[in-house]
């Protein structure tokens, strides 16, 4: 029985769907009202649900939307009107609904929006995909980029991020993690075009969803693991054993900044048992060398530490140059 049959309120429902599902796979909810409305419309002729809206026995009215007025015309007394909304929405038609309702002097169905399909977490990355594709066929400057050429990216890129957290601005944080992602998918973009070991973004992700899952014996094996230092020492077994490295230092990247490096060596150290005292020097190096083995045995980041300082000193020296008028 339809609405109109039924004598309750008209009713206009904006049905969304996310191209990121596959076509078909409807809530219950949408099924139900498409197939119990009076009417339903569908501006895009290529709207990839169609088909099987068709093999359930909806036959929607293809064709442009009618303005608003129309379309509340269409409704009252009493029927129900499905909208099958576009990709980017039907901001035309949902502004002049809006318009209307908010006049006062308008009989107004009721206006329900039902999402039809919603996007599993992740899907955007799929987007990011796309696009990324696009640019490297297309843009001039990124379709002739290298991994080497993007270097100095992804470190400032990084180094960005770094700043963003730590001073605490979510909205940047935000943006930061979306530009490392980028470089991310840059570099995975133009791995798939060589010529004798292609790999694309999804053998990147897959490689990473293996180590995660065998890196975490805990979770995913028999193994057991109550604290974090548990899982710490997992985790270094089973990268030692994946690795078959022969030294500790294997791995430690010698081109991080220099605090860093000392304090992951000493790190390493640490974590082997191995009882290996500082080297005794003259100058400032083998200063810095104590303090970064200090911090790191003490839980400290060196790097971390050292940044949160010279903040400090700049925001210094932004009260003296202020208090002067000098730059």
């Amino acid at each position: 029985m339809t609405t109109a049959e039924t004598g309750e309120p008209g009713r206009i429902v904006l049905l969304t769907t996310s191209h990121r599902v596959a076509p078909g796979l409807l809530s219950w909810p949408a099924w139900e009202q498409l197939r119990a409305a009076d009417s339903v419309l569908c501006a895009d002729e290529r709207q990839p649900q169609l088909p099987y809206l068709r093999e359930a026995g909806v036959e929607p009215v293809l064709g442009p939307l009618p303005d608003a007025r129309e379309l509340v015309e269409r409704c009252l007394p009493g029927r129900t009107v499905v909208v099958i909304a576009g990709a980017q929405g039907e901001p035309r038609l949902t502004d002049g609904l809006a318009r209307l309702a908010g006049s006062g002097r308008e009989t107004m169905p009721l206006l329900e929006l039902l999402p039809g399909s919603y996007d599993l977490p992740g899907a955007r990355l799929l987007d990011v995909v796309e696009i990324m594709d696009q640019i490297r066929r297309s843009c001039p400057w990124s379709s002739t980029r290298t991994h080497k050429e993007l270097v100095k990216h992804g470190i400032e890129e990084a180094y960005e991020l770094v700043e963003a957290i730590e001073s605490g601005d979510r909205q940047e944080l935000r943006e930061e993690l979306g530009d490392v992602l980028l470089q991310v998918v840059f570099h995975a973009r133009i791995a798939q075009e060589d010529p004798d070991e292609p790999f694309s973004v999804d053998d990147v992700a897959a490689t990473i969803v293996d180590k995660l899952i065998h890196r975490h014996p805990h979770l995913f094996g028999e193994e057991t693991a109550e604290t974090p230092e548990d899982v710490r020492a997992l985790w270094l077994r089973t990268k030692a054993v994946e690795k078959q490295r022969t030294s500790v230092t294997e791995g430690v990247p010698l081109g991080q900044p220099a605090l860093a490096l000392s304090a992951k060596l000493v790190g390493r150290a640490h974590s082997a048992g191995l009882d290996v005292a500082l080297p005794q020097g003259e100058g400032v190096g083998y200063e810095l060398l104590e303090l970064a083995a200090r911090a790191e045995l003490a839980g400290t980041d060196p790097e971390t530490a050292l940044r949160a300082a010279a903040r400090t000193y700049r925001d210094a020296i932004r009260t003296a140059e202020a208090a002067t008028g000098g730059h």
